[in-house]
């Protein structure tokens, strides 16, 4: 497990009580390095969406647990916040919970010239992901996909 995916796992650990206990879910954590500073964001959610007062009330509780467990030793600035209407699908659980919707794709390298397709999210396991566009079902292998994120409706 690399340092970041420690630092991850450690604070969503911490992080799921809290959730808990202010009627929100966790949908995912990251630690990363922007520039020459470090961040580490954690993204709830609840149905109807969360508000600024739920993040306010997570982060200043996650902010306590994280100085009392003292697990990273650089310097980073904390964020909490909902994942967005255009949320990524990083894990196999957001994936399964946007079968039947509307995502898009990156590509790290083009296919057939492409490197960005949307369609419906039909179905997915460890090697690859399938979407529908029209009538065409396409497959990708996931270890080319950079991005998968659910489309926005506007």
């Amino acid at each position: 497990m690399s340092r970041r995916e420690d630092y991850e796992a450690k604070t969503e650990k911490l992080l799921l009580p809290i959730a808990e206990a202010n009627g929100v879910s966790v949908y995912d954590v990251e630690y990363v390095k922007e520039g020459s500073d470090y961040y580490l964001r954690a993204y709830i959610d609840k149905s109807g969406g969360v508000n600024i007062q739920d993040c306010e009330n997570v982060s200043r509780a996650l902010s306590d647990r994280l100085d009392e467990a003292d697990f990273i030793p650089e310097a980073y600035i904390l964020e909490v916040s909902s994942p967005g209407l255009g949320r990524a699908l990083k894990k196999d659980k957001h994936l399964q919970a946007s079968l039947g919707e509307e995502v898009e794709i990156k590509l790290f390298k083009p296919l057939e010239k492409c490197k960005e397709f949307a369609g419906i999210l039909e179905g997915f396991d460890a090697e690859s992901l399938t979407l529908r566009a029209g009538d065409t079902p396409i497959t990708f292998r996931r270890q080319d996909i950079a991005l998968v994120k659910l489309a926005l409706k506007l």
